[in-house]
């Protein structure tokens, strides 16, 4: 802060990112910060025990007092049970109070090296003058022995689950999950496939003209909200995922029943060209708007190279949607977005209890 920076971190599913961000000509106390904390971490048992019950708290306030959260959590679970990214990010409460100092030293000497990094640097600055820099604060760091780390993926088509999970909910919620491939783990052959499952996420939920919105909240009056999400750039297999509020008087299973009409028309009823085109354009204007500061542009590189893909493939990807047609949407929808590969959670307020 002295010098005008400021820093932060994050967890996600794929990785563990800090940042800062400082005056171009205070790089190198950039550099320097980030070398140390690969290395140097002091481990103090004061400071982890105060640390300790701040993690607990957020999980607390995040997940285990937010009955929706909760629910979601198991559904992951439920929904992708092979794979470590049906974990939560934070974990269950019983680790986070199991865990000890000496972990947390092992983890840190296993995982932080500069061969498990990835440095990502925006902003007005010339690239060699940069490298002389990052070699010098970086260039002696002894790389790690780095585990072999599991596999992320989920075999798909396992049967139709169906979950009722009670929760101090207000109104009931829907949750529904088909296992889907991300770009990376559909094979190269198979990428078009990935490209139009997110272009048929943006005909079903592509703003307030979209298939769900328009037809199930608007005009059939059944809904009062739902929302969809597909990630593309996925490390492992993901979910296809739908959540949905309904009316009074509409009950789960009835929307259930309306998503999964959109869902079948998607597949056999001609899409207008006027959907395609809006959901390409969501798509490409999704990504360009993440990266209209320095820091949208620094967290899109570092998160598509740190799971494996060339962050150059944005510029691409226009020509790459192009050439997504309907026929490949609708045989998408026909082969993933299916009963048999589906689960469905309730999420149900908790049942009255009898008089005594």
């Amino acid at each position: 802060a002295k010098f005008g920076g400021v820093n932060n971190a994050f967890t996600s599913y794929d990785y563990t990112g800090y940042y800062e961000l400082f005056p171009t000509n205070r790089l190198p106390l950039a550099l320097e910060l980030e070398a140390d904390r690969m290395t140097n971490l002091l481990f103090d048992e004061k400071q982890f025990t105060k640390e300790h019950q701040v993690v607990m708290e957020e999980r607390r306030q995040r997940t285990d007092d937010n009955p929706l959260a909760k629910a979601y959590e198991s559904f992951r679970l439920l929904s992708l049970p092979d794979s470590p990214k049906g974990e939560s990010v934070i974990g269950p409460m019983t680790e986070l109070e199991s865990i000890k100092l000496s972990e947390l030293k092992d983890w840190y000497k296993t995982w932080y090296a500069p061969n498990n990094a990835t440095l990502v640097i925006v902003g007005d600055v010339q690239p060699e003058a940069v490298m002389t820099q990052v070699k010098r604060y970086f260039g002696e760091l002894k790389p790690s022995q780095l585990p072999k780390r599991p596999a992320v993926t989920q075999k798909g088509f396992r049967g139709y689950k169906k979950v009722d999970s009670e929760q101090a909910v207000q109104v009931p919620v829907l949750l529904m999950g088909y296992n889907v491939p991300s770009l990376l783990t559909v094979g190269n052959d198979n990428e078009n496939q990935a490209y139009a499952l997110s272009l048929a996420q943006d005909v079903l939920d592509g703003g307030l003209s979209a298939r769900l919105e328009s037809r199930l909240i608007r005009e059939q009056n059944l809904l009062t909200s739902v929302g969809t999400s597909y990630d593309l750039f996925d490390r492992g297999d993901g979910l296809f995922l739908i959540q949905a509020t309904p009316r009074e008087g509409i009950s789960l299973e009835q929307a259930q029943q309306a998503i999964t009409t959109e869902i079948n028309k998607l597949m056999t009823e001609a899409i207008a060209a006027d959907e395609i085109s809006r959901a390409k354009t969501n798509t490409v204007t999704g990504l360009v708007y993440a990266q209209d500061s320095m820091e949208g542009q620094a967290r899109m590189i570092g998160s598509l190279q740190t799971i494996g893909l060339d962050d150059r493939l944005l510029a691409t990807l226009p020509a790459k949607l192009d050439r997504v047609t309907v026929t490949d949407i609708q045989a998408a929808a026909k082969k993933y977005l299916v009963k048999d590969n589906l689960t469905v959670m309730y999420v149900i307020p908790p049942k009255p209890s009898a008089d005594k």
